[in-house]
């Protein structure tokens, strides 16, 4: 009786919604996105410091974009194959550093080294990230999925209010207040990072007994095409998203005389709308 009782209960653990670590993961999602959008907001900054052209602000922006997304497959694939809780806070050193380097930068290729930095710390928690939001949704899937997200928004949008807070009184040193974030988003991977391995003990030998289905050719068809159109949508709204979030500060600055602080309020709604919006959409 007492072996039915376990068996007939496991399912329930299964199925079981873990708040506790889907607010711990969007949270970190929220310092993640918030260091990782504080680059282009206090471009700027930079232009004023370091006397940078456009061009140089614009290859900025595309070592940071690029290294975040590009590596995000990369580690994705690698992790399927074989599974890395702690991959999670090691790539939160590296956003550690990359704030560090950009803080203390007193040239151009130091400023875009580090971005690279935090933009792999940032390809290596997005993936895993997910999986994590994913392992903890249980049956509410959907509504996991907007908890991770809208954390990520929600840093987002809060990064053109730290740059009025931070950046413009102290300039770019400012940003090594930013290596306070990755050392709290550290501690709380590591805590992460625990719970999933001991998820993966649990799950582990229970996937090693399910049987893998075949898929048509017909349906593969589908799904290949489905993530090819997935893949274009999300690849035109980055394309506008990181255009005004990169520029459309100086648009504000250099045709309307409105001041840096000014610019960034116009950002921090366009932002602000995106969190809301992603919340409800997934949700």
């Amino acid at each position: 009786m007492q072996a039915q009782a376990t068996i007939s209960s496991t399912p329930a653990v299964q199925q079981q919604t873990m708040y506790r670590i889907l607010f711990a993961i969007s949270f970190v999602h929220l310092l993640n996105d918030s260091v990782q959008a504080v680059i282009p907001a206090i471009f700027p900054i930079l232009q004023q410091t370091m006397n940078l052209t456009y061009l140089q602000l614009g290859f900025i922006g595309f070592a940071l974009n690029m290294t975040a997304s590009v590596m995000q497959p990369v580690i994705g694939a690698y992790t399927d194959r074989k599974p890395s809780p702690y991959l999670l806070p090691m790539g939160m050193v590296f956003t550690f550093f990359g704030m560090l380097g950009l803080a203390l930068a007193n040239q151009f290729y130091l400023v875009f080294l580090s971005v690279c930095l935090v933009g792999l710390g940032s390809a290596v928690f997005h993936p895993e990230g997910a999986r994590v939001a994913y392992m903890a949704a249980g049956t509410r899937r959907g509504l996991a999925q907007s908890i991770f997200q809208v954390g990520g928004n929600a840093g987002q949008s809060l990064a053109p209010i730290m740059m009025i807070l931070i950046f413009v009184p102290l300039g770019q040193l400012g940003a090594i207040w930013f290596t306070i974030l990755a050392a709290v988003a550290f501690l709380v991977l590591l805590y992460i990072a625990s719970w999933y391995t001991a998820k993966l003990r649990v799950d582990q030998p229970k996937k090693k007994l399910q049987s893998v289905r075949a898929m048509s050719p017909a349906r593969k068809k589908q799904v290949q095409m489905g993530i090819l159109l997935l893949i274009f949508l999300v690849f035109a709204r980055s394309w506008y998203h990181a255009g005004i979030t990169n520029f459309y500060p100086f648009y504000l600055i250099n045709d309307y005389g409105i001041t840096i602080n000014q610019a960034q309020i116009f950002i921090f709604l366009f932002l602000g709308a995106g969190a809301v919006g992603t919340f409800w959409a997934v949700h």
